[in-house]
């Protein structure tokens, strides 16, 4: 259950940050997506928290996730820029977390 949370505190924070964008671009409206959006990514990190997971390992995952799903999916939607050198720092990213999780040894 505390990753199910963490995931979608993951998700949550990506919408609202891709929502922010949008909403950066004229579309005010989409403030109001970022605001739910965190406080839902919030909440459910709190929850996943509250449930036992270290929060080194949550924080972590969270923020590693989230660089890395934004990043892409800004690729995506906004045709930002995903260059080599931003796909190796997402993958050194990732093999942080993983060192991070495997040094917690639970």
């Amino acid at each position: 259950m505390q990753y199910l949370l963490l995931f979608g505190a993951i998700a949550s924070e990506v919408l609202g940050t891709l929502s922010l964008r949008v909403a950066a671009n004229g579309r005010a409206g989409f403030y109001a997506a970022v605001v739910v959006g965190y406080v839902v990514a919030f909440t459910m990190l709190w929850g996943s928290l509250r449930l036992g997971m270290p929060l080194g390992i949550a924080y972590g995952i969270w923020a590693a996730a989230g660089v890395a799903l934004t990043a892409v999916a800004s690729r995506f939607l906004f045709g930002e820029p995903l260059t080599r050198k931003m796909l190796g720092g997402i993958g050194l990213i990732m093999i942080g977390v993983l060192l991070i999780e495997l040094g917690a040894g639970h």
